[in-house]
């Protein structure tokens, strides 16, 4: 592997979809039949997805976020209540208590999964505790049947989860719960925008899909509404291009963890001489479903740094995750600070989410590799 500056070579983006004629046909076969939303494409998505995670109920939305609000607003979260999840996650798994007017309750996280702390989590319950929203961070699952002990409702953040199964065999999404899924462009599935909720109960279905559209109810009128709602629809146009996801995604799933084992091998040299962390591996009968390939720069080394020094090798990088207890709005609302929880924050500041997409060749996991080694030694 050569060390030499990248030249004129294009940039190692950060993510690519895996998009091909399939999509571009079912698309056509949408605009074709005047249904643009509110058709049968929608619920042909919503059937084919569920299959694949092999639940029985699963709600098409335009969001990951506006799964996970639906999904909490089911569990009956409500003002006052306290709900307990992670800190180490995208902004949104903590927003959509909020917006319901509950309190976000942070506990801590594993050190090596970066999972929510079952321990901690226990620590945090009180007498206001009215759901656990565990998140299946970078794809790894997350302890949901220890959490499963409190008796609790669990809203699972499973955005970036899918494919990932857990020690019993049964998939992420699949246990029950309330899981969300999201389909960002980045994500092992794409729909551009939009999200999935998987549900094991018929009834909590039917209340998700009247609250995505308004809180209509399927026998009213367009004109008549029975609850509160939101337009948190899926587009037939978007449900065509999950179709054909899903169809490809057994494929892309294994292509992504091929791209994680060279990952791996190649970043091997760094972990031991270095103390590079690379995600941890499958245990005790876990699998991650790839999402992201994410390492914690040594202690010693400034993260932004090495960031900086990727970007001027060619390499897209960004920081990954940051904590959401320390970001204004989590301060100033809720009287957050540094030190609360400490795992958490040493993770969130040495954290990069390097370059990582199904397609990613041989040769540029190598020069992600030669740039992350020249960056630390310089840093």
């Amino acid at each position: 592997m050569s060390a030499e500056p990248p030249g004129d070579l294009p940039d190692v983006p950060m993510a690519q979809p895996v998009l091909g004629t399939e999509e571009e046909e079912l698309v056509l076969e949408v605009l074709r039949s005047g249904y643009l939303s509110l058709g049968p494409t929608g619920p042909r998505f919503e059937r084919d997805f569920a299959a694949f995670v092999g639940t029985p109920y699963a709600s098409a939305v335009s969001s990951g976020t506006a799964g996970l609000h639906l999904a909490v607003r089911a569990a009956g979260v409500k003002d006052g209540d306290e709900v307990i999840t992670s800190p180490f996650s995208f902004v949104a798994s903590a927003n959509v208590i909020a917006y319901e007017r509950a309190t976000p309750v942070f506990a801590d996280i594993d050190p090596v999964t970066l999972n929510v702390d079952p321990a901690a989590v226990a620590a945090a319950i009180t007498d206001r505790t009215t759901a656990l929203l565990p998140v299946h961070i970078f794809g790894y699952p997350a302890d949901v049947p220890a959490l499963e002990t409190h008796g609790l409702p669990i809203v699972e953040d499973a955005c970036e989860a899918l494919g990932a199964r857990h020690a019993d065999g049964v998939a992420v999404g699949a246990r029950g719960h309330a899981a969300v899924f999201g389909f960002y462009a980045n994500k092992q599935l794409t729909t551009g925008e939009g999200g999935m909720v998987t549900l094991g109960d018929e009834a909590t279905k039917a209340r998700i899909d009247s609250e995505r559209n308004q809180g209509r109810a399927p026998d009213m009128g367009w004109l008549d509404h029975d609850r509160l709602g939101f337009n948190y629809r899926l587009t037939d146009l978007q449900a065509a291009v999950g179709i054909a996801q899903v169809q490809r995604l057994p494929q892309m799933l294994a292509d992504r963890a091929a791209v994680a084992g060279r990952y791996r091998e190649a970043l091997a040299p760094l972990a031991s001489e270095l103390d590079l962390q690379l995600p941890c591996e499958d245990h005790d009968g876990d699998v991650r479903g790839w999402f992201v390939f994410v390492v914690q720069v040594p202690r010693g080394h400034d993260r932004d740094d090495v960031i900086r020094a990727l970007r001027a090798r060619g390499v897209q990088s960004k920081p990954y995750l940051p904590a959401i207890h320390l970001m204004s709005y989590y301060r100033e609302t809720y009287g957050l600070r540094e030190g609360m929880f400490p795992v958490c924050e040493d993770v969130a500041a040495r954290s990069i989410a390097l370059p990582f997409f199904p397609a990613m060749r041989q040769d540029q996991v190598e020069r992600v590799a030669d740039a992350l080694r020249e960056a630390l030694r310089g840093s």
